[in-house]
């Protein structure tokens, strides 16, 4: 039970400033006899709290951006429904074989974020094309995608978020991380909803990490706000490539 809950604490600060928690409270709740599936349901309904909390302490990077969560929000909504679909109707190995792909995409979209920004602002410079505030369809469809896969296991899904918004939208990274807590906050939500209606779960499991996660949630957006971006971006990249070694590796 110590185990869960500090696991719990660590998956809230992590999910809050980076994202890939999951990959800190999977491997504890199988340890403790869970099957796979039943612990991926109690994660998922344990996280929220955490989710939540994460996106309340980045309130202020919030501000101004209420039409683009609402937009972006609605299309992590269907997403997370259809992966917490997959989840109970795909066998496992269906859907995890790209997990690795994912994830290493992301990480380079990450790394060179900087060169890529440059590289469109050029290009907008050569068309006169101005960038748009919600970052197109491109990116609803992105997010969207991105969502299904958080529905469906979680792992990394914040790091395949940064990445997609910082390519296509003109923001600092603080602000996108404010976004992000938010539309992982709505997966959690409507996969654990989902869950709750038709998986099974542990009560005692779910308990424990929803206390830690939300203490953990408000602790790492207390100090990831103070991050300036390159550190930000170094600490994505570095837990990151944890994710992928260990999603690898599994």
């Amino acid at each position: 039970m110590a185990a869960v809950f500090a696991a719990g604490v660590g998956a809230g600060a992590i999910n809050s400033v980076v994202g890939s928690g999951t990959l800190i409270t999977f491997p504890v709740l199988l340890a403790t006899g869970l099957s796979p599936v039943t612990a991926t349901v109690s994660n998922a309904l344990g996280l929220i709290p955490g989710s939540i909390s994460g996106a309340i302490g980045y309130r202020k990077e919030l501000t101004g951006q209420r039409r683009r969560v609402l937009k972006l929000g609605a299309g992590a909504l269907l997403g997370g429904l259809a992966g917490a679909t997959l989840l109970l109707s795909l066998p496992p190995d269906a859907f995890e074989t790209i997990v690795p792909v994912l994830v290493g995409l992301a990480l380079v979209l990450v790394a060179f974020q900087p060169q890529i920004g440059r590289l469109v602002q050029r290009r907008r410079e050569r068309t006169g094309a101005s960038p748009r505030r919600d970052g197109g369809p491109l990116l609803l469809v992105g997010l969207t995608l991105a969502s299904v896969y958080g529905g469906y296991f979680t792992a990394a899904q914040g790091i395949i978020y940064l990445s997609l918004m910082g390519m296509l939208l003109d923001e600092p990274m603080q602000r996108l991380n404010g976004v992000k807590n938010v539309l992982s906050a709505v997966v959690n939500t409507v996969a654990a909803l989902f869950f709750l209606f038709a998986a099974d779960f542990d009560w005692t499991a779910v308990g424990l990490l929803a206390a830690g996660s939300a203490l953990g949630g408000w602790f790492g957006a207390k100090v990831g706000r103070r991050f300036s971006p390159l550190v930000l971006r170094i600490l994505v990249v570095t837990v990151g490539t944890v994710a992928l070694a260990q999603l690898l590796l599994r």
